[in-house]
């Protein structure tokens, strides 16, 4: 059974007030838009992601690298995105499709493991969550009371039947602020289920709530490189015939990485977290070192805003293995290559690593804190 998740992300974002287009402004520590890709890849069960933008922010879309994704321009209106984003896919003999705001970052999982769930008995399944306030209506001069409990702020992912949507796309999609409405003006059944408070939506920039500072940190490894070891450079292996010394991995990068982060967000230094004296350390992966260490800082709700990184080598170079280094560190550290620089230097043959027997690294990592 074939599913898709369409993201609508074609708006002009007039009301952010950003240079910035909104799906491109960073939220709590990677582009919002990235927030619903990467949640949509990760549940496993979308064949299938659409990307509706703006023509006008071919820019910023080309930067995120975002790979296995269908992209496409949207229309005038939301409708005309959201019927754009469902022929592109019709001849793919979709079942099952979510239609969602990218302005939406915070939905989870289990949401989407609930619409799923509703989609086998229902053609349209809604996210909504009632009201909390006293509502009024006001129609000309006049003003009368609604029963907060029959008020329902609706959200999305929005889930349907593909075929049934698309027909209703055809015949009624003009006009409509959601495709739920789609279903409404046919008088078509709609199942509402309990939608997510954190499931808000992002509108203006004070929706993206950051403290106010900034923490910076630096990270300094450097190891001697020996015959017989594997290389290993921010957690890629790298064919040469020398490998670095080290009671890990002996990974230089990735080492002055953990401690940068570490720095900034004033939790000492990657020896304290992973002594050379614990054997349990022997030989593991830098790779699940770092790992450890983001978990422990999005536990403090702190989130990495960039990283800059001078890798110091005579030999190997690294010019061909730069793009493969950045997306493991951006995997690791969930955040967009684009948040990543790697430069390669030398010593001009001066010391050890001009002498090629050792490869040392620096890094500079930015992190905010978020609410």
């Amino acid at each position: 059974m074939n599913n898709c998740f369409i993201i609508l992300a074609g708006g002009e974002s007039q009301r952010f007030k950003s240079n910035v287009p909104k799906p491109y402004q960073l939220y709590k520590g990677k582009p919002l838009l990235l927030h619903s890709v990467d949640k949509a890849r990760d549940y496993k069960k979308f064949n299938k992601i659409v990307i509706v933008i703006n023509n006008k922010h071919k820019k910023y879309i080309k930067k995120l690298k975002i790979k296995d994704v269908k992209i496409i321009f949207g229309g005038k209106t939301r409708a005309e995105s959201a019927y754009k984003a469902l022929a592109s896919v019709k001849k793919e003999n979709i079942k099952n499709v979510m239609i969602h705001d990218a302005a939406r970052p915070d939905f989870s999982h289990q949401l989407l493991k609930r619409l799923f769930k509703e989609l086998k008995n229902n053609k349209c399944v809604i996210p909504a969550i009632q009201s909390t306030d006293s509502i009024k209506l006001k129609e000309l001069n006049k003003i009368s009371n609604i029963k907060r409990e029959n008020i329902y702020l609706t959200q999305t992912p929005q889930a349907f039947n593909y075929s049934e949507l698309y027909k209703l796309q055809n015949e009624l999609g003009s006009e409509v602020t959601d495709d739920a409405n789609l279903f409404i003006k046919a008088k078509k059944k709609i199942k509402l289920i309990k939608g997510e408070i954190k499931n808000i939506k992002i509108t203006i920039n004070n929706d993206i709530k950051i403290n106010n500072f900034v923490k910076y940190g630096i990270g300094f490894d450097i190891h001697r490189l020996v015959p017989n070891k594997k290389l290993y450079l921010g957690g890629v292996k790298i064919p040469f015939q020398l490998g670095t010394l080290g009671h890990s991995d002996g990974d230089p990068v990735l080492h002055a990485i953990t401690d940068a982060i570490l720095g900034a967000c004033n939790m000492g230094d990657i020896g304290e977290k992973f002594s050379d004296k614990n054997k349990k350390y022997k030989n593991v992966r830098s790779t699940i070192l770092l790992s450890k260490v983001i978990d422990q800082i999005k536990n403090k709700n702190y989130l990495i805003n960039n990283i800059d990184i001078n890798i110091i080598t005579e030999k190997p170079k690294i010019k061909n293995y730069k793009t493969k280094i950045v997306n493991c560190i951006s995997k690791i550290c969930e955040i967009s290559p684009s948040q990543i620089n790697i430069k390669g230097k030398t010593t001009e043959k001066l010391g050890v690593i001009g002498k090629e027997k050792a490869i040392a690294c620096e890094a500079i990592v930015s992190i905010i804190k978020y609410d």
